[in-house]
């Protein structure tokens, strides 16, 4: 079963990832705002019908799931290969700090880590699941595989490779988002871009390329 237990989280991390959250809620809550605002807009300039009608399309709009994300990414690090698939394959992955770094617990055990994260001034909270499976590569590498799950349902992937090099260690990422997300969600991925490298940084890891992709689909 899982349980509760304290788990060290690299506080120069978690401070990051902190504040992108003190950053990423307000936006997100503009959102809101807007849809209000073109709903109260229609409304006073026309009637409530029409306002009704604008105000659900902007909410359709906003939460629709029309786009999808995925990309690459090389870090380089002076931790040694054992150490750096430790801390990959442990409770507090270095690409996961977004979600471990802002959880109210996080839960362990049945091989498998859960955050909890909550919203709305905790009125309301999600679990994000991460279960790993780890792997040799044919070169003598290792390979981590990081599933991660929203509620129960699929989210992202994760495929890491972590070598050792003449210059430290290369780790190699490739995410996919399993599910797409709306123009809502925006907010949340311009502010991340802000203090990604940063929270990376704080762990001991220098990004040397990043390549992502979105793509949207009606």
């Amino acid at each position: 079963m899982p349980s509760t237990r304290t788990v060290d989280r690299p506080r120069e991390a978690r401070a990051a990832a902190q504040r992108y959250l003190r950053r990423e809620r307000p936006l997100s809550a503009l959102i809101v705002v807007l849809a209000v605002a073109g709903f109260l807009g229609t409304f006073i300039a026309t009637s409530l019908a029409p306002a009704v009608v604008v105000g659900g399309l902007l909410i359709i709009v906003a939460r629709a799931p029309i786009i999808g994300a995925r990309g690459t990414v090389r870090l380089r690090t002076d931790e040694d290969a054992e150490s750096v698939v430790e801390s990959f394959t442990g409770p507090t992955p270095p690409i996961l700090v977004f979600q471990w770094g802002i959880a109210d617990e996080i839960l362990t055990g049945d091989g498998a880590v859960t955050y909890r994260l909550s919203y709305l001034f905790g009125l309301r909270s999600v679990a994000v699941t991460v279960e790993t499976r780890t792997d040799r590569t044919p070169d003598g590498g290792r390979r981590i595989e990081l599933e991660l799950t929203v509620g129960g349902q699929p989210w992202s992937t994760y495929v890491v490779t972590v070598d050792t090099r003449d210059d430290g260690t290369v780790v190699e990422y490739e995410y996919t988002a399993e599910r797409r997300f709306g123009l809502r969600r925006v907010p949340q991925r311009l502010v991340a871009k802000r203090y990604r490298d940063e929270a990376l940084e704080a762990q001991g890891y220098a990004v040397v390329e990043r390549n992502e992709q979105y793509g949207v689909a009606i």
